[in-house]
């Protein structure tokens, strides 16, 4: 596949979390002098601003933590959910109507939320495109007036009304999306068909290769793991060997599963409780255990303390790009990936199964039901059992064909398609 040019933008997202952030990391080669802006967390930000950031940040911390607290600490994160819920597909019906989240969010933004980032992107260059991670960013440079193209991606597999403009027939806002739900999702809440673009999520590409070469050979070593009884290779030798050309041997690595914690570090515990549950055959060296912690170090040592007598591996880097880099490098020998349903539901794509842990949110229900018709993800069971159940589902196979179901079905070549598209708009 031919490399499109990368012309510069503005390229904007925020540090609430790593999801945002994920998503903007493969497409820095597009940033305005290789700066990804954090729209909350920018020099010379308005302490206003950064007021309003902040507490968002905070208030969606605390209730995903909250959210582990029995009985209350769950009825409060499902009122908070409520706000945010995501409505049923069908009957397939205008929704179109602002909700109240979207209002408020307005409003502050006509406040002058935002303006002070627009300003200055205006003032320095007024002729580059604006590509977003975050709806907000995206409304704010419609409010303010930003003279050029203005770029929204969606990295769920089904989206509340929030991400749509208060006016969106009205709306210059152009949605890079990634798949055919989130498509129509956005027509009925009423952006125009010709500004919403089918692209697939960003994915990193120095795990994929311009042709899929670094991809296909890195799933050849990861289906020896996934199948040890060859359950799936004697069903589907033709279908491998179609997509995958000629296979190794054997694998070059051991069985290598990679729990990633959220930005929140609220599902700590599961982790914890796998490895305790594996702790022997981590031991033994039967399993390579790596849990990546992102960049906060209080996570980090925590897991430190605690696992000290456990061969496991901790990713953590102190630099946000620094610790992509690590994962996305982790990633190439890694069979199961086990996540909350965020935007990584979507690396399905580097055919890696997911296993799938409990959600955080209604827009991760939607992400994790995706994920199972797909059938590229699995669902966690007790955490008191793993080896048992982890190990029957590599013995029968299922998991070697979550891998390829996710390599087939998920679009991943998102990133040279956003390319392409704010190229040829331009």
């Amino acid at each position: 596949m031919p490399q499109p040019l990368g012309k510069k933008t503005w390229l904007i997202t925020v540090d609430m979390g790593y999801g945002h952030q994920r998503i903007a990391f493969p497409l820095r080669r597009l940033a305005f002098k290789d700066e990804i802006i954090k729209a909350n967390h920018y020099l010379g930000i308005p302490e206003k601003d950064r007021a309003i950031w902040e507490g968002s940040r905070r208030f969606y911390e605390s209730i995903s933590n909250l959210k582990r607290i029995p009985l209350i600490g769950e009825f409060i994160f499902k009122v908070y959910d409520s706000f945010q819920k995501i409505p049923q597909f069908y009957p397939k019906r205008d929704l179109s109507k602002p909700d109240l989240v979207l209002k408020n969010l307005y409003s502050l933004i006509k406040k002058g939320w935002g303006r002070d980032l627009i300003e200055k992107l205006k003032k320095e260059n007024s002729r580059l495109p604006l590509l977003t991670t975050f709806f907000a960013s995206a409304f704010m440079a419609e409010v303010f007036e930003y003279p050029g193209e203005i770029f929204c991606i969606v990295c769920d597999a089904d989206i509340s009304r929030t991400w749509a403009p208060l006016q969106p027939s009205i709306s210059k806002i152009k949605y890079l999306v990634p798949n055919e739900r989130v498509k129509e999702r956005l027509h009925f809440y009423g952006v125009k068909k010709e500004n919403i673009f089918l692209t697939g999520c960003p994915l990193p590409m120095e795990n994929i290769g311009e042709n899929y070469e670094i991809l296909k050979n890195d799933l050849a070593f990861r289906l020896f793991n996934l199948d040890p009884k060859k359950k799936y290779f004697e069903n589907y030798q033709t279908l491998i060997s179609e997509f995958l050309g000629a296979l190794p041997k054997k694998s070059d690595h051991p069985l290598t599963i990679l729990f990633s914690i959220g930005g929140a570090g609220a599902q700590k515990e599961i982790a914890l409780k796998a490895m305790h549950s594996l702790a022997q055959k981590i031991k033994n060296s039967e399993i390579k255990f790596i849990v990546s912690v992102g960049i906060r170090s209080e996570v980090r040592d925590y897991f430190a303390r605690i696992i000290s007598s456990l061969n496991v591996e901790i990713i953590y880097e102190s630099n946000i790009s620094d610790y992509f880099k690590k994962f996305n490098q982790a990633l190439r020998k890694t069979d199961i990936l086990w996540t909350k349903p965020s935007e990584l539901s979507f690396y399905s794509g580097l055919g890696i199964p997911i296993i799938i842990a409990p959600t955080i949110g209604s827009q991760e229900d939607f992400n994790r039901e995706w994920l199972l018709k797909l059938g590229s993800g699995i669902l966690q069971e007790n955490l008191n059992y793993v080896e048992e159940w982890l190990f029957d589902l590599l013995e029968s196979g299922w998991l070697a064909e979550a891998a390829m179901q996710g390599f087939i079905e998920t679009e991943k070549m998102g990133t040279y398609n956003i390319e392409r598209v704010v190229n040829s708009i331009l």
